[in-house]
């Protein structure tokens, strides 16, 4: 399966994303496609051979535009300012046509009042109403008129078509009465023209909204510089960043944003990483530091070797995780699709069947004109077909800022379903890098054991020969330089200090150099159990060792108490021993500890946690090993500083090793959920209460189209409360 995605213009309502959807499906070699109203745009799943000429084709048969998303950063780049400018543009023709029909309507308003009122006279003729009402058809109505002769010519209806009927059948049922002089009928001018103002005013308030819950999507494409100096010779010159290859070393000077992901190799600076990794502070950086694309470098100039550029960075792959996730379709948003493409059908039946039953039943044909005119109107699915996608789009933009990336809708169904959150401990309830907790040395002279080992270790790309050289280096132990040194697999690493045979590694290592049980064992009591323990020989003889304890996030507990505080039970699930599972899981505050488990045991201890509970899991981990349990897990967390298995395997990837982040993302994944069910409810209802009056004569065509207008953009606010969405202070 390949994927490709496309921008899409004319939509209008959840009628049209439904029809787009639907044109696009019945093209063969189309597995999948899904289309989001609030971003424009379809994302399509190829199972087959098929051209994007034939997509592109599909969707213009079906009354809609359509250009291929380039997979190209910098032309994408440039082709979303382009079509940025092109909606700012179109937002404000439509603040002026807006403008333009409210001065007509309100003076044919006024002019009607009395007549509206019941009091008297219109002060102004029927032939200046019919004026001002052509004027409003001419400034707001020609927009809709060409959107439903595109969608009656695809063979689909959509909101304009209900527009365009209503407001049409208004306006020249009362122009043949004024032409056949019939001056005691009544006029719907007003209405027909009232109604097109509204709307209008609600396609405003809908753009404006609809751009402002995309910013954060639009705001990781801009962090991206479209320059950088390329260090040749020692000198800077600027080169496009598209230019840029693995190896080059590229100078970022202070206060610029980083145009790759990349190394240190010269200089030191504070980095601010809030953008990319929700990070508030900046952070150090040196020599053989990570630094990320988009970043933005502090007071000294750096010097950068390019490890990542363009969509390989992890600013892209944010960007890329983002867009999925908006783009997508939950299982209610379909069947919501699905019903707003037989609604607009199901509206017109109801509008001429309300019609006939007051003409031929109640005998009021001008009452029951009014009624369908207003049926016609408050029908308009709009409410129904922004509901999910802009939720969906302020959620995940909210989520993206904190540093929190949300992989597609259906993570934000199973988030809501969660009871417990299992963590894996190394590298993700502890910091991951081993340190050094004690040192024995059985003649006492613990100085120069440690100058020993060193001086092996310090030929190592071990973690535990790290610690062990950092540790001799902070007790202020020179040590000198090794001969001969090799790694013994699985054991440790042997070599010549001087004139002395050093060993040091695992037990495995000290007994094979014919180290007795009882010794092994004595020096183990002194060192303790809880952690790694390296043993250290001379010549064959055990002299001493050390004991490498992980040591928990400094928020891991504040994060534990957080998801107790939601209600979820925590457990942690390890391949360490028990002893050092014990005093990391009791330190964070962990419900179930368990211990000395197998990738593949880890699994089968989630399906046993959530058996037992009878609630669905989350599971946090960042190594290689944590993939299955991540994939298996009803929800996957993965620490963007863990391995690429990690993050390809959950479906949530949180952007800095913050664990309080975890509470925060289940907090943003169910806001999100309910903003969703609040909105679809409110189109729902709004529906279900406005069409039976509309169509028992209780609400006016004005009033309807009112109501209309309030419909859409109240979906749209109440998602953008989302925006303001930040995780929880501390």
């Amino acid at each position: 399966m390949s994927r490709i995605a496309l921008d899409i213009s004319g939509m209008t309502c959840a009628a049209c994303s439904a029809r787009v959807a639907k044109a696009l499906s019945r093209v063969d070699g189309v597995g999948d496609a899904e289309v989001n109203l609030a971003l424009e745009r379809a994302n399509i799943e190829l199972s087959g051979d098929v051209t994007v000429e034939r997509l592109i084709a599909a969707v213009e048969k079906a009354g809609y535009g359509a250009t291929l998303r380039s997979s190209d950063e910098a032309r994408r780049r440039e082709a979303d300012t382009q079509r940025e400018a092109a909606r700012l543009a179109e937002e404000r023709q439509t603040l002026l046509r807006f403008a333009v029909s409210a001065l007509l309507s309100l003076a044919l308003v006024v002019g009607t009042l009395p007549m509206m009122a019941g009091t008297g006279h219109a002060w102004i003729g029927p032939w200046t109403q019919a004026a001002l009402a052509a004027g409003v058809m001419l400034v707001s109505g020609t927009r809709f008129y060409g959107e439903a002769f595109n969608a009656v010519r695809g063979g689909s209806a959509n909101m304009a078509v209900l527009v365009s009927l209503g407001t049409s059948v208004a306006f020249f049922a009362s122009l043949i009465e004024v032409i056949r002089g019939n001056t005691h009928a009544h006029l719907y001018f007003e209405a027909a023209a009232v109604v097109l103002t509204l709307v209008m005013l609600g396609k405003y308030l809908e753009a404006r909204a609809k751009r402002g819950a995309g910013a954060a999507l639009a705001a990781l494409g801009k962090l991206q510089p479209a320059e950088a100096e390329l260090m040749t010779g020692g000198n800077a010159r600027k080169v496009p960043v598209e230019t840029l290859r693995k190896g080059d070393v590229v100078l970022v000077r202070p206060g610029g944003r980083f145009p790759c992901d990349g190394i240190i190799v010269s200089g030191r600076s504070s980095v601010d990483e809030a953008l990319v990794t929700g990070e508030s502070l900046p952070v150090e950086r040196g020599e053989g530091d990570p630094v990320l694309t988009g970043t933005i470098n502090g007071e000294a100039a750096l010097e950068v070797r390019v490890t990542r550029v363009g969509d390989d960075t992890r600013l892209a792959r944010m960007a890329r995780l983002v867009e999925e996730a908006q783009t997508g379709s939950a299982p209610i948003q379909r069947l919501v699709d699905r019903i707003s493409a037989i609604f607009v059908p199901i509206i017109l039946v109801v509008a001429a069947a309300t019609f006939l039953v007051w003409w031929l039943a109640l005998g009021d044909p001008a009452e029951g004109l009014a009624a369908m005119i207003a049926v016609l109107v408050i029908a308009c699915p709009c409410a129904l077909g922004l509901a999910t996608p802009t939720a969906l789009v302020a959620g995940t933009g909210s989520a993206a800022r904190a540093g929190i990336l949300i992989r597609d809708i259906e993570t934000l169904e199973r988030a809501g379903e969660i009871g417990i959150v299992a963590f894996d401990k190394t590298g993700t309830l502890t910091a991951g890098r081993p340190v050094a907790a004690s040192a024995i040395a059985l003649d006492g002279d613990a100085s120069s054991m440690l100058a020993l080992a060193a001086a092996v270790e310090a030929k190592s790309e071990h973690p535990l020969g790290k610690a062990l050289v950092g540790y001799a280096r902070a007790e202020g132990i020179a040590f000198a330089d090794a001969k001969e040194v090799r790694a013994i697999y699985g054991q440790g690493l042997s070599g010549v200090v001087g004139i002395e045979t050093v060993a040091v590694g695992n037990e495995r290592l000290a007994k094979s150099l014919g180290a007795g049980e009882a010794e092994i064992f004595s020096l183990t009591q002194k060192l303790g159990a809880n952690g790694t323990l390296v043993f250290i020989l001379v010549a064959g003889k055990l002299v001493g060792g050390l004991r490498f304890a992980d040591q928990p996030r400094p928020e891991a507990a504040a994060a534990i108490a957080d998801l107790h505080a939601r209600g979820l039970r925590t457990a942690m699930l390890t391949g360490d021993n028990d002893a050092a599972a014990k005093t990391i899981g009791d330190a964070a505050g962990v419900d179930d500890i368990r211990a000395q488990l197998q990738p593949e045991e880890k699994v089968a201890a989630l399906k046993s946690l959530a058996a037992e509970a009878d609630a669905a899991i989350a599971f946090v981990g960042d190594g290689v090993n944590d993939g299955p349990a991540l994939a298996t897990a009803r929800l996957g967390i993965a620490l963007s500083s863990g391995t690429d298995v990690a993050r390809e395997a959950a479906p949530i990837t949180l952007m800095r090793p913050d664990l309080r982040l975890v509470s925060a993302a289940l907090d943003i994944a169910s806001r999100t959920k309910r903003t969703i069910r609040q909105n679809l409810g409110w189109a729902f209802v709004y529906n279900l209460v406005g069409i039976p009056l509309a169509a028992s004569g209780m609400l006016s065509p004005v009033l309807a189209g009112a109501a209309m207008a309030f419909s859409s953009v109240s979906v749209v606010a109440n998602s953008l409360l989302l925006a303001r969405w930040k995780p929880k202070k501390g």
